[in-house]
């Protein structure tokens, strides 16, 4: 069970505290600037930060953990003089350097008293960092707590050559005494925007994470000069609190609230109600959770980007509330879509002030919503979208005036009709499709308006290993430099995070390296830092990998294949994930040579989390590759009717999962254990923990109901090579498949069908414990990934 910091009878009382005065605001009319001494008691409940501690010349660190002083109010925004969004700011200020050096604590604990911060607002400037000082002494000047943190990066990836990576590090490589700075280096955003978080990253990197672990996501997002960070956790309670003023129960909203696992399409307009029904000591927890990490955002003077309200409501919604007319959204992937209710009714107005003011009470304030109406084949029916949307923005505003509205740049949308009903000035798209096609041209297809160049390197959390990088590079400075370029920012959108540690480093590099990154530079410098020193065995293996799954090219993808262990059984599979690529778009050889260099390093480097990463990952993606190879000799050995090559080589891929299964268990960003365990933590009871279980299974693998499995395509759309996913589900859902076609080939007679969907269905119905926590690995990665690689070689000279 997880710690909770305080009892849940305290966390109530304080949370119902909070929103009852919120509810107040609401019903006296929110928005209103005459009642910001009403917002401001409201704000009060929940407590004003302390007083701020510089961290002076003296390097005395301010207090750890301490929230930053807020600007603009009681609980305030994220919006700081001169950023997007703000209004009226007042001159700049020193800010509190407290919660910067609590993160630097968390981040390096043996070397952070070697650090001075320096604030120095930004104004209406760029954000910037210098980094100087002698060895033992390293001053860092910022313009925000978060840019701070950045300078800390930028030193231990130029000077230090050390990685902090998402996941695994090398900072039990460096020296007691930092090493001093040659010179001191200044650099300033690029652009003022630097976004990070798919609208799906809770539902795919973890919906029930601790506040600890996404405490950890917002240190490393800091460290890599992000700004803007995406907060859905919680984000259900708003609509919960609302919705119970328009003629809904409570009971009713949380059998229409889907298990956090699935909230994330919820909010996309997607679904409803499946994976619940949820409690209200979970949402009333959840609530907690996202309105700490909001307050986490801020101290660092980070954007926490909160979701807007656009018009998602509950059946029977028109039937409850005189005058509102909503419009029935359809399908979506064998879903029944949530209603939209029409914004430009004064129901709508009503019910996004009421909402509004809730999200206020429990997360504070923002100079950033998301939304994305119309989201993958929503309908607009007779509703006018120019209106629409200009109805959207104006309740936005008159709950947070000058707020910026990000909205995903995502097939067709946005579309033309809804960029022509607002003010684009207020307005980022967040392009997910920037390095996906060739021939794009932003500011003609969006009219000018601001937007961020974005990358979905992955999608479901697949374990695959690569991105488009040389694509980001060949675009970011050229769209950057056109003479109407309305590139305003750079956005972080992998649907799950915590998988690629050289793409992320890489990607956000784009938004503070003046002048064009040299793609084979920088990953020679990352090997080098990635294990703490040069190695020539490293090199060589980045450099393989650069070359292949990282040099992968535009024009319909920007994510590499997945696995064909992981894809539900047939002698024709070309991908485990139906909108995934369906063959290699590398050259496999690259990642089995990149296995032998990284399996040379010098022993004295093997011992970071860094490196056991990387050489598991690598290993895991030199086998995962291999699967397509060994199927067609498989497909070809049964359409013979040899039943001893059948065998033979069926008995190869069964060992395959086997070695991949061992070899993924023995580091623990691989286990099906964790992600497990994390869910049945949030259950009060057996029966809540079960149904959160399912929640998290469900996602990996039928993902939802047998509509959604098998109509919407959507089974194994989240797979992953998980140690304990590949044991327990695949390979016995292969040997099953292999087991029918021996048993059709010894009888000669067609292979029996079998049900996947009632087989996937099964498994995840399971409640089997898995290792998990600190005594989750097991083996030796170094001896595994030996046996993959003697694997492979074997492979190769039978083949010859």
């Amino acid at each position: 069970m997880r710690r909770m910091t305080i009892s849940s009878t305290r966390r109530r009382a304080r949370l119902r505290r909070r929103v009852a005065l919120a509810t107040l605001v609401a019903l006296l009319g929110a928005g209103s600037p005459a009642l910001a001494g009403v917002a401001g008691v409201a704000a009060d409940v929940r407590g004003r930060a302390p007083a701020p501690v510089p961290d002076g010349p003296g390097g005395l660190p301010g207090a750890a953990g301490a929230s930053a002083p807020v600007p603009g109010g009681p609980r305030g925004t994220a919006t700081r003089p001169g950023s997007p969004g703000s209004a009226g700011a007042p001159a700049p200020r020193a800010f509190d350097t407290g919660p910067a050096r609590a993160a630097l604590e968390r981040l390096l604990p043996r070397h952070a008293a070697q650090f001075t911060f320096v604030p120095e607002p930004a104004g209406a400037g760029a954000d910037r960092f210098t980094v100087s000082g002698a060895a033992g002494a390293i001053t860092v000047r910022g313009s925000s707590g978060a840019t701070l943190l950045t300078g800390v990066g930028w030193y231990l990836q130029h000077v230090a050559g050390a990685d902090i990576g998402w996941p695994g590090d090398s900072i039990g490589m460096l020296p007691a005494r930092l090493p001093a700075v040659p010179a001191p280096a200044t650099r300033s955003a690029l652009v003022p925007h630097r976004y990070a978080l798919n609208d799906t990253d809770d539902g795919y990197s973890g919906a029930y994470r601790t506040f600890e672990q996404h405490q950890r996501q917002i240190d490393l997002l800091a460290l890599h000069g992000i700004n803007e960070v995406f907060v859905q956790a919680g984000a259900e309670y708003p609509y919960y609190r609302a919705l119970q003023g328009f003629g809904y129960s409570a009971a009713e909203l949380r059998e229409w609230i889907p298990g956090p696992g699935h909230q994330s399409w919820w909010l996309l307009q997607n679904l409803s109600g499946f994976g619940g029904p949820v409690s209200e000591r979970l949402l009333e927890e959840r609530a907690e959770l996202g309105g700490r990490i909001a307050e986490q955002l801020r101290g660092l003077g980070m954007t926490p980007v909160l979701p807007g309200y656009f018009g998602t409501v509950p059946p029977g919604f028109a039937a409850r509330n005189p005058g509102a007319r909503t419009v029935a959204q359809g399908d979506w992937a064998g879903f029944d879509r949530p209603d939209w209710l029409d914004p430009t009714t004064p129901v709508f107005g009503r019910l996004a002030a009421a909402y509004y003011a809730e999200q206020h009470a429990v997360f504070g304030d923002s100079a950033m919503y998301r939304m994305s109406p119309l989201h993958e084949g929503g309908t607009a029916g007779t509703v006018d979208v120019k209106a629409a949307a200009g109805a959207v923005q104006s309740a936005l505003h008159a709950a947070h005036r000058g707020a910026t509205w990000a909205v995903l740049g995502w097939q067709d949308s946005p579309k033309a009709e809804l960029l022509a009903g607002v003010d684009t000035s207020k307005l980022l798209i967040l392009d997910g499709l920037s390095d996906r096609y060739n021939r794009l041209d932003r500011e003609t297809r969006w009219g000018g308006a601001p937007y961020a160049m974005g990358t979905i390197y992955n999608f479901g959390g697949h374990t695959t290993i690569g991105a488009n990088t040389s694509v980001w590079i060949e675009r970011f400075g050229p769209w950057r430099a056109k003479s109407n370029s309305a590139l305003k920012g750079i956005a972080y959108l992998p649907e799950a995070t915590g998988t690629n540690p050289a793409a992320f480093d890489l990607f956000t590099d784009l938004a503070w390296e003046p002048g064009t990154i040299d793609q084979r530079t920088w990953f020679a410098g990352f090997a080098a830092r990635r294990y703490g020193r040069p190695d020539k065995e490293a090199a060589a293996a980045w450099e393989e990998l650069r070359k292949g799954p990282y040099s992968t090219s535009s024009g319909l993808w920007s994510e590499s294949q997945d696995s064909l262990f992981t894809a539900r059984p047939s002698l024709t599979a070309v991908g485990a994930a139906y909108w995934s690529p369906k063959s290699m778009r590398y050259p496999a050889d690259g990642v089995r040579r990149a296995l032998d260099h990284l399996l040379k390093v010098d022993p004295k480097l093997r011992g970071s989390s860094a490196y056991r990463f990387d050489l598991v990952d690598t290993a895991r993606q030199a086998l995962a590759n291999h699967s397509r190879v060994l199927l067609p000799k498989i497909k070809a050995a049964y359409e013979a009717k040899d039943l001893a090559k059948f065998r033979e080589l069926t008995g190869q891929w069964l060992d395959a999962e086997r070695q991949l299964d061992a070899v993924t268990g023995s580091d623990p960003n691989f286990l099906l254990g964790d992600w497990i365990s994390a869910a049945r933590s949030w259950g009060a009871d057996e029966a809540e923990r079960d149904r959160y279980e399912y929640d998290v299974r469900s996602i990996l693998s039928v993902w939802g109901r047998r509509s959604t499995s098998e109509g919407g395509f959507l089974h194994d759309y989240a797979n992953r090579e998980w140690s304990g996913l590949i044991g327990e589900l695949y390979a016995p859902r292969w040997a099953a498949f292999f087991g029918a076609l021996e048993e059709s080939l010894v009888k000669r007679a067609a292979p029996r069908e079998i049900d996947w969907h009632a087989f996937e269905e099964d498994w995840a119905r399971r409640t089997t414990r898995h290792p998990s926590g600190a005594n989750g690995p097991q083996g030796d990665p170094h001896a595994l990934a030996t046996g993959i690689a003697s694997a492979l070689k074997s492979a190769e000279r039978s083949a010859h």
